[in-house]
């Protein structure tokens, strides 16, 4: 990929995103990087698949980069504060984790900024094994309506109490544990 064709993708991130910030500009690096290591290409379906170790604005970039959304299925959240990201290339079954190292040094949010955009690959992530599988491709599940709240909720989200189905939010908890 051509220098302006990544200045085009920044565009097109930064317009999605709302504005240009450090945390953006690590999931457009993450992205592209994952391309050229995994050799992929956007995600029209579930081809590509992305997990995510924060909810943070990369993510955003990642979405428009790599077609990775959480309403395919193929953008999934496992939080753990990190700036680290999984992706997945389903054909190949070629997967890896690129987690983001240490800044040089403190810098201002303007010098993270640049530093960020001008850095090799090498320098601003680790490249390491992904360590959670590839998760099967996401299910489509009948819906029901509570018999409580006359809401359509998925099925799996459905828990049957005194013979009624019930939302998770109509539903009581039950834990002996959470007295």
């Amino acid at each position: 990929m051509d220098n302006k064709e990544k200045q085009v993708l920044w565009e097109k991130c930064k317009a999605f995103h709302g504005h240009e910030c450090p945390g953006l500009t690590i999931g457009y690096r993450a992205a592209l990087y994952a391309t050229e290591l995994l050799d992929l290409k956007f995600s029209g379906d579930e081809q590509v698949v992305c997990i995510t170790e924060n909810d943070a604005c990369g993510v955003d970039a990642i979405q428009v980069i790599l077609g990775c959304s959480v309403g395919k299925g193929n953008l999934l959240f496992h939080i753990r504060g990190k700036q680290a990201f999984s992706f997945y290339e389903r054909a190949t079954g070629k997967s890896v984790r690129l987690v983001l190292k240490p800044t040089p040094s403190e810098m201002t949010r303007a010098e993270k900024f640049s530093y960020f955009h001008e850095c090799t690959n090498e320098e601003m992530f680790d490249v390491k094994p992904a360590t959670i599988e590839i998760p099967e491709k996401a299910k489509l599940f009948d819906s029901y309506v509570c018999e409580k709240c006359g809401e359509v909720t998925g099925a799996n989200w459905i828990r049957v109490q005194d013979g009624k189905k019930l939302c998770l939010d109509c539903a009581s908890h039950y834990d002996r544990f959470d007295v």
